[in-house]
């Protein structure tokens, strides 16, 4: 069963970095696209970032110019860089995969991300 393993949350101080790591158990074929999304307490889930099997990039207005989306095909492993956080970007933050084919979607059991002031 596939399974998609993130890693590199923790405890930061604004204006610090973090790397996300999201790593596929076993190799899933027929990607459409990998996201990153977060869910802060009380608020729904959000896109952070997004990157599609072209290579086109999306980010939240709110992370643009300090997070960066990548992938390294050779691991099947997807990443998120987070440079210059902000107490704001504390959340719970999961990984994503959606797919041409059944099941369509992954998900990663989420990373705790906590900004202090």
């Amino acid at each position: 069963q596939v399974q998609l393993v993130e890693s590199g949350g923790g405890l930061v101080q604004a204006g610090g970095s973090l790397r996300l790591s999201c790593a596929q158990s076993i190799r899933i074929f027929n990607i459409n696209s990998m996201s990153w999304f977060r869910q802060a307490p009380g608020k729904q889930r959000e896109l952070v970032a997004s990157l599609t099997s072209a290579g086109t990039t999306n980010y939240a207005d709110s992370v643009k110019g300090r997070f960066t989306i990548s992938r390294d095909n050779a691991k099947n492993t997807l990443y998120l860089q987070m440079n210059n956080l902000k107490p704001e970007d504390t959340a719970v933050y999961y990984c994503n995969v959606k797919t041409h084919t059944w099941p369509y979607d992954y998900w990663g059991q989420g990373t705790q991300v906590t900004v202090s002031s």
